[in-house]
């Protein structure tokens, strides 16, 4: 299945979309974070949460979406090409730790924040918040690099007609 030329451009939009917004959450959640550790403001830690949980997963599911619709519909493919496998693989992590391992990071911060805003002194502070803020940012502007630079080559040639003709051509019939 190939996309027409309008169809795919829509698409591709949307995916740049996708991942600029996610982009901008990761950066923003990055600030927050900065903020929080730095000052203890009991806000930065609950809004933190806000923007750092389901807003960054729907952006990230949106990318894989788009980057799923994109593979299928174009000569790249899903597995075709090195670099677009590796973006699928890095988007597919990124989405999981974003919900098994940073979600319940954020909420523990932002449970924080809460008890700091009533006064509770003894509250301890969230630990390894400042790991994601500064490995998911690099992963992503990774990917960008791949789709931008296209790296690596073809996965496997066999199962390519187009190269089965060539290479027929090449040895002449049996």
């Amino acid at each position: 299945m190939r996309f027409a030329p309008r169809t795919r451009k829509i698409a591709l939009i949307a995916h740049i979309v996708a991942m600029s917004a996610w982009i901008g959450l990761d950066l923003a959640l990055g600030v927050l974070v900065l903020t929080a550790v730095s000052t203890g403001n009991p806000a930065a830690y609950q809004a933190a949460h806000l923007i750092g949980v389901w807003p960054m997963l729907i952006a990230s599911l949106l990318t894989l979406a788009t980057g799923i619709l994109l593979g299928l519909g174009t000569r790249y493919g899903l597995i075709r090409y090195w670099w677009v496998a590796v973006k699928l693989a890095v988007n597919v992590l990124m989405s999981a730790l974003l919900y098994f391992s940073l979600r319940p990071g954020l909420y523990t911060a932002a449970e924080y924040g809460r008890r700091l805003a009533a006064g509770d002194t003894a509250a301890q502070p969230p630990e390894q918040l400042l790991y994601p803020i500064f490995v998911a940012p690099a992963l992503l502007l990774f990917a960008v690099v791949l789709a931008v630079v296209k790296p690596w080559g073809r996965l496997s040639r066999r199962g390519d007609p187009a190269q089965a003709r060539r290479n027929l051509g090449r040895r002449g019939p049996v």
